[in-house]
């Protein structure tokens, strides 16, 4: 299921979730207008490389631009290709914003950081050797859903379901944001022990049970868990 927009109105400008998506958007296009030497050179300048974040190898002195503990902040705004990068916006754009609502501009910024440096630690220590970057808003965006689903599992969702044929559904979050989770834990299994890049599943698992945790130290007092549906007569515009 592709979500293509939710039924929750929010009360504040997202203007993090709208900065967020632009620096992802820039960084991406400044990567692709180096060429094929200098991308991959600074894919290992930014991403976040497993075994160099946990001391067991070092990049090339001249490949070394930031310590290893800032490529977790700086792997966020990298992206490795353009499905890649509007795969993550798309729900970023979705759910960022009533995670902002819920929280307030400063404290969102801190929220998704820390969401994304967890992530790529819960992958890192899974594969501690790898030499492979990681790169990708991913592991701070599924923070956000974890948030999403404990905040508003009721909320509708217009999902897109692209197999066999073509068409599109209301469905309650916690069926779109339940099923994800189930396939990243899937997945998560089925790729442990093996060589090579790809999807890092484990920091989808470990962003989304970060915010499943943090959300409750962030949000405003008055927010609540569970929110219940909104009325067809509130449910505000799409």
């Amino acid at each position: 299921m592709i979500p293509l927009r939710d039924d929750n109105p929010t009360e504040i400008t997202p203007v993090v979730t709208v900065a967020l998506i632009a620096s992802c958007i820039l960084v991406f296009l400044y990567e692709i207008s180096l060429s094929m030497p200098g991308n991959e050179t600074f894919v290992y300048m930014y991403g976040a490389i497993p075994a160099v974040v946990l001391g067991h190898a070092q990049l090339p002195p001249d490949l070394v631009i930031l310590p290893a503990y800032g490529t977790l902040l700086s792997s966020m705004f990298l992206h490795g290709g353009w499905m890649h990068l509007i795969g993550n916006m798309l729900y970023l754009w979705i759910f960022g914003n009533n995670i902002e609502d819920v929280m307030g501009h400063t404290k969102f910024v801190l929220f998704y950081l820390i969401c994304g440096v967890l992530a790529a630690l819960s992958h890192a220590l899974i594969d501690p050797e790898s030499t492979i970057p990681m790169v990708g808003a991913s592991g701070a965006i599924s923070g956000i859903l974890g948030a999403y689903l404990l905040l508003y599992p009721h909320a509708r969702v217009l999902v897109l379901v692209p197999y066999g044929f073509i068409g599109t559904f209301n469905v309650p979050a916690v069926m779109v944001l339940g099923l994800w989770f189930f396939m990243q834990v899937l997945s998560g299994g089925m790729s442990l022990g093996n060589q090579g890049g790809g999807v890092a599943f484990f920091a989808h698992i470990g962003g989304f049970l970060a915010g499943l945790i943090l959300i409750g130290f962030f949000k405003h007092s008055h927010v609540r868990f569970f929110n219940p549906p909104h009325s067809s007569s509130s449910s505000g515009s799409w």
